[in-house]
């Protein structure tokens, strides 16, 4: 199983990371907004384990940190895809100017 999911691009460690921090960004209002609330914790997730290796990478990280890094994205979810992708934007623009 560990093998299937690893195939697919799919890091345990850093999802269940990714999972523990979308769980603290959901508050009390869960249940009254159970939609939201799963959206959010599937994002938070899904960042944590396709983001984290690219940022690991792109800041210079010792890779013993990458988990730390998916509890954080974890927690900023769609905010966290958002900040990181405008810097790499400004970057690839700024790298094309010169």
């Amino acid at each position: 199983m560990k093998q299937l999911l690893e195939e697919i691009g799919i890091n345990i460690g850093i999802s269940v990371a990714g999972l523990f921090g979308s769980l603290i960004l959901i508050g009390k209002d869960a249940a009254l907004q159970w939609k939201t609330s799963i959206f959010s914790i599937i994002t938070g997730v899904a960042s944590a384990n396709y983001i984290t290796p690219i940022v690991v990478d792109i800041a210079r990280v010792d890779p013993k940190y990458q988990m730390s890094i998916a509890f954080i994205l974890g927690f900023l979810g769609l905010k966290g895809v958002e900040l990181i992708s405008n810097k790499l934007i400004k970057k690839v623009k700024d790298d094309n100017i010169d």
